[in-house]
């Protein structure tokens, strides 16, 4: 309660603005996540934009690009954009199989989105693809200190949503007529994991991480299950 006998958030002790979350290498044991540049583009169009690969795009507010010239002009303007920090996910060994940006950074109160998240083909159901999510969580809440890390879909897209609740985000609702993409309508829905859920998030995703978890043919041997916060 306030003076004024209203009831007001808990106070967060000593904050202060968190740092700028550049996009920076962040090195896992089955990914590595680079800050896109032009010197990926051979690889993104070779894993993103092959025929068959069309679906991979339906999301997104652009089609794949024609050649690695398009891919290029797409990673500039990827570069362009103010207020977006994107990575190329570099599979262990591999070439760029995917992309992923921090965006709607808010330095201020700590927040931050994970977005246009792409992976191709080869990258969907593996290990690296779960732990590109991961390095960029933990660099989030542990390197910089923020309190709120989004994820955000299109309420159509059933993939991103599960892999959404998969990772251990709470979902918060749906913004109705939120955009238009490619001429039609897209309602969003809100994803999120908080500082406070955080380290159980982490520690279940370290747990699955680990290569104890899987068998001789990379099969899991437990499931991804994050403990679902307690209202």
């Amino acid at each position: 309660m306030n003076e004024y006998g209203l009831q007001v958030g808990d106070l967060v002790p000593g904050w202060t603005a968190r740092p700028w979350p550049e996009a920076t290498t962040l090195t896992g044991r089955y990914v590595t996540l680079e800050p896109l540049g032009e010197d990926h583009a051979g690889a993104l169009y070779d894993a993103l934009c092959n025929p068959g690969d069309e679906e991979l795009w339906t999301y997104r507010p652009t089609d794949p690009p024609a050649d690695v010239a398009a891919m290029s002009a797409f990673i500039q303007e990827h570069l362009d954009a103010s207020g977006l920090e994107t990575f190329a996910l570099v599979p262990t060994g591999q070439q760029a199989q995917g992309i992923a940006s921090y965006t709607r950074i808010d330095t201020a109160t700590g927040q931050v989105e994970i977005a246009g998240v792409l992976y191709a083909k080869t990258l969907q159901r593996t290990r690296a693809a779960t732990e590109a999510i991961h390095l960029s969580m933990r660099h989030t809440f542990d390197d910089l200190g923020y309190r709120r890390f989004e994820w955000k879909c299109d309420s159509l897209n059933e993939p991103s949503r599960r892999a959404a609740a998969r990772l251990g985000f709470t979902y918060e609702g749906r913004f109705r007529n939120h955009m238009v993409t490619k001429g039609r309508n897209r309602d969003t829905d809100w994803f999120s994991v908080t500082d406070a859920e955080w380290p159980a998030v982490r520690a279940t995703h370290e747990r699955w991480l680990d290569p104890a978890n899987f068998d001789e043919h990379g099969g899991q041997l437990t499931r991804l299950r994050v403990p679902r916060p307690v209202p």
